[in-house]
């Protein structure tokens, strides 16, 4: 069995010659929000995953082995509900609200521009259903935001990093908006 223990987020860094030659290995989101699980990569050779507690595995996440050889994650398809507003009788804003209502729930949620998804629930399908939403089942890749305090967190293969560049570095220090109530000491 070969043991992985570390990843590199959407492989940054990596040259894409090395990331077309890797083997390939199919994950749920059930797995990928494991830190430690067993699998089996598109070579056939079996994979003991061992990372750092709290740590989640996103699509195009790429694992590194013992022996240095690398494995890149696709999300598998798996079943979901997706949500659409109703033309006939809402609005696009209806996702809005029904991502509201879900989000104070905690359920996990892939936020599209026309659509969200979620894992199957009875319960959330009629709530859906009641607010004139169209929910449907389906067999696709989830990948859920990671939400606000996960750390650097990536969803549907995009990289949320961002770059202020020379010009202005954050460190810790004041911005002078000691009347917002909040404090804007950060780190990038």
């Amino acid at each position: 069995m070969l043991s992985i223990n570390k990843l590199i987020p959407q492989g940054r860094g990596l040259a894409n010659v090395l990331l077309k030659r890797a083997a390939t290995v199919e994950l749920d989101w059930d797995v990928r929000q494991k830190s430690r699980f067993d699998a089996t990569d598109s070579a056939g050779r079996a994979l003991a995953v061992f990372l750092p507690r709290g740590s989640v595995v996103r699509g195009g996440d790429v694992l590194v082995a013992e022996d240095g050889s690398l494995i890149v994650v696709k999300a598998a398809q798996q079943a979901v509900m997706v949500v659409r507003h109703c033309a006939e009788h809402g609005s696009p804003f209806d996702l809005l609200r029904a991502a509201y209502h879900l989000g104070n729930r905690h359920v996990q949620l892939e936020l599209q521009a026309d659509r969200l998804l979620l894992e199957p629930d009875h319960v959330l399908a009629d709530m859906l259903k009641q607010m004139h939403l169209l929910v449907s089942d389906e067999q696709v890749p989830f990948e859920p935001e990671a939400g606000a305090y996960a750390g650097g967190g990536h969803a549907q293969g995009r990289d949320h990093h961002h770059d202020h560049g020379d010009a202005h570095e954050h460190h810790d220090h004041d911005h002078g908006h000691e009347h917002h109530g909040h404090d804007h000491r950060h780190k990038h």
